[in-house]
């Protein structure tokens, strides 16, 4: 999985295996399909939430993740303020139980970090950090975001994903359409002991 090519470098307790995104994109389209964490920092505030839409490519010749988040979300208020998150993905099967937890409570409401014992590790390049659990780590810097227009979508896409019955406020809603945030992509590596 590693390239022995790479650098290693030190930061806090952990190594740094950087990575090239293009030879890990089949990883990370993977975790996506099964879950990852976006995380975002603003004001003090570190929040993650699971997703499992977004894309990685090219735009503009940088390579970029593409993230999808609902306007009512907490980690996207964080992503507003600070135009920074980091793309968190697992290299197995362990981290199950956090993205169930991260995917069905606020950052609002709950420290997520604390209540999963979650290990943040300080970001090279960027101001948020990685999580250890999940080692696999873009940091991403927002080049461009763009709402989605429903009156864009085919009717199905409209009534499956947005059949605005579900209050915005709540986890599970729908009256609320998402945010594209494209990232570029500035530093890639894997969290190892």
């Amino acid at each position: 999985m590693i390239n022995s090519r790479k650098q290693r470098q030190i930061r806090r307790n952990s190594y740094y295996e950087k990575i090239d995104v293009y030879e890990h994109m089949g990883e990370i389209l993977k975790g996506v399909k099964s879950g990852v964490l976006v995380t975002g920092k603003a004001d003090d505030r570190v929040n993650s939430m699971t997703i499992s839409w977004g894309m990685v490519g090219i735009e503009w010749a940088k390579p970029v993740f593409v993230t999808f988040i609902r306007e009512s979300r907490f980690t996207r208020s964080l992503i507003e303020k600070n135009g920074e998150f980091t793309v968190n993905i697992p290299v197995d099967d362990s981290a199950k139980k956090i993205l169930a937890f991260c995917g069905s409570k606020s950052g609002r409401d709950v420290d997520k970090a604390k209540e999963l014992g979650l290990t943040y590790e300080e970001p090279e390049t960027i101001s948020v950090p990685g999580i250890k659990e999940l080692p696999l780590t873009l940091e991403c810097r927002v080049v461009y975001k763009q709402t989605q227009d429903i009156s864009a979508m085919t009717k199905e896409d409209q009534g499956k994903f947005y059949p605005q019955n579900v209050d915005s406020t709540f986890t599970g809603s729908n009256r609320d359409t998402h945010v594209a945030y494209y990232g570029e992509i500035v530093n890639a590596y894997i969290i190892e002991d």
